[in-house]
């Protein structure tokens, strides 16, 4: 086998690969005298079947692998040799492949962009600013009174039913003039403004009061479960028993054991424990965005063009798709990258393979517990389906990589957060809010 360079420019690598005819044939060889033990074939005893008709029967798909394995070999031994890393997956292609044929020798090109050498970044010059938010009491009461509210009681009223009143209802629903599996319900305590009724159903019942028959008349949605009530007309029956209006339960110490404290005192510290998580959370974002400033500063180094413009042309995508949200498939024309895209995408596949090799050096690794609790968090967002998408998480690598790379960054992060120089400074929670809306800005 022999490899010869082709290309050396920049980044860009080029190689061809020979194989001679011979080398495959032993290889070829060497598989079927492995397997030979094993085969049976009418008219032979197990074991004994000639070579010369294994070949016939096997040798062309035997072939194939072997072809596979050199060029595997091959490239696995240059990477050792050479100590280069491909940014994207090689483009390999088989010279004259159509004119090809058994008995000639295998010619492979081999053409990629190498990982750059990044150079060593002293961590110790990073400085760090911690923002740090103390829970007021303003805060407190306020998500307090938030609580309050969904734990909220309805009691009878006289008069008509506005938005956000409860009305008891009996209710039979028909299509044609035809009632229908399960359009029908007794004493049914539905919450106007809700919408957990289908468009319209609620508007149609404000004004009602207690002992009304109301006639409502919605259109069942084109998308709806039902496909035999998808986009038909209907009628709903309703009789009105009550209207009550909404009553926010006390902040007390009953409300507190509601929500499983000891008392009103046990719940505000454990509301304002919380709160001053979500406070952290933020202020770590404001934190990651200086110390990814500093490192995009201190750190240049050569950039794969190949791994900048798939960034790019994926960050061009998503503005596009944020800018025209109607739109949820790809069937739309080409998207140009813009001079602004480039520049971000520069940035990113910069700080991207900096944290990469940080990491690497620093044998930062994500474990398989930290990657089962982010498949359980993101399979929280399918209720009933959460064992479907655990095994579409095992059988796709590719989730499986976009689970673990933000933990990996988040760790690398921490590592060099650990090392730079970190002072904190205490701040308004309105403070902390600008600096987070400065990020969206940004």
């Amino acid at each position: 086998m022999q490899v010869t360079e082709t290309l050396n420019d920049g980044l860009k690598r080029g190689y061809e690969i020979t194989i001679t005819a011979s080398e495959l044939d032993d290889k070829v060889t060497a598989k079927l005298e492995e397997a030979q033990p094993e085969i049976e074939m009418k008219g032979f005893r197990k074991g004994k079947v000639p070579m010369a008709m294994l070949r016939k029967q096997f040798g062309p798909r035997i072939l194939g692998e072997a072809m596979q394995e050199a060029v595997d070999g091959a490239m696995s031994e240059h990477f050792e040799k050479s100590g280069d890393r491909p940014a994207l997956q090689p483009k390999i292609e088989m010279k004259d492949g159509e004119n090809w044929k058994e008995g000639d020798d295998v010619v492979v090109t081999v053409e990629y962009e190498a990982l750059p050498e990044i150079p060593e970044v002293d961590l110790s010059g990073v400085t760090l600013e911690r923002l740090v938010v103390k829970a007021g009491d303003d805060a407190i009461n306020e998500a307090l009174e938030n609580l309050a509210g969904t734990a909220k009681n309805f009691e009878a009223k006289d008069g008509k039913a506005e938005n956000g009143d409860q009305v008891v209802i009996d209710f039979e629903g028909f299509v044609d003039g035809e009632a229908f599996e399960g359009g029908k319900g007794e004493g049914y305590p539905l919450e106007l403004g809700s919408g957990s009724f289908i468009p319209g159903f609620e508007e149609e019942l404000l004004g009602a009061k207690a002992g009304d028959d109301v006639e409502v008349k919605v259109t069942f949605p084109e998308q709806y479960g039902a496909e035999h009530l998808a986009g038909k007309d209907a009628v709903f029956k309703c009789k009105v028993h009550e209207v009550k209006a909404p009553k926010a339960a006390e902040i007390n110490d009953e409300l507190a054991k509601q929500f499983g404290a000891e008392d009103l005192a046990a719940l505000k510290a454990q509301i304002a424990e919380r709160l001053e998580a979500e406070y952290a959370g933020a202020a770590r974002q404001v934190m990651k965005r200086g110390l990814l400033d500093q490192l995009d500063d201190k750190v240049k180094f050569e950039l794969p063009p190949a791994l900048v413009e798939a960034e790019a042309q994926q960050i061009a995508h998503q503005l596009w798709h944020e800018e025209n949200p109607e739109v949820h498939d790809h069937n739309h024309g080409e998207i140009e990258t813009t001079e602004e895209h480039q520049k971000l995408a520069e940035r990113r596949v910069r700080l991207g393979l900096l944290l990469a090799e940080i990491g690497r050096k620093q044998e930062i690794e994500v474990t398989d517990a930290e990657m089962t609790q982010a498949v359980m968090n993101q399979a929280r967002q399918y209720p009933g389906q959460e064992r479907a998408f655990f095994e579409f998480v095992q059988q796709n690598p590719q989730m499986q990589q976009q689970l673990r790379a933000p933990i990996f960054e988040d760790k690398v992060i921490d590592h060099i957060a650990g090392e730079a120089t970190v002072t904190d400074k205490e701040v308004s929670k309105e403070d902390l809010q600008k600096e987070i809306e400065k990020l969206d800005e940004a």
